[in-house]
């Protein structure tokens, strides 16, 4: 199945495209060189036909993210942060969104 990803703000950079098994981990990469304090990174998700979904945010610390399964981590001069999906389904299939804000 096929993974979109999009970026959200011209600061921010995604690999335009990604491809996995089911059940073979995946991680989608952002690029937030130019990072300012007090800037959070999201990852949304947006499901065919659905309205897109918070699925995780952090600061600096790795986050937990329940569905789909995965981790968000953070680079540690905050530069970079991704997304893995530890176990994707084909119902994991979507547009995949990063983005920073306040």
């Amino acid at each position: 199945f096929f993974l979109s990803v999009a970026a959200v703000r011209a600061q921010v950079t995604q690999e335009s495209f990604l491809e996995t098994t089911e059940g073979t981990s995946i991680s989608i990469n952002c690029s937030h060189p130019n990072i300012r304090t007090g800037d959070f990174m999201y990852f949304y998700r947006q499901l065919p036909g659905q309205s897109p979904e918070l699925l995780a945010m952090t600061a600096k610390a790795a986050k937990e993210v329940r569905a789909p399964k995965g981790r968000m981590s953070v680079s540690p001069d905050r530069s970079s942060s991704w997304l893995r999906l530890s176990e994707p389904r084909r119902g994991d299939a979507a547009v995949y969104y990063c983005a920073l804000g306040a």
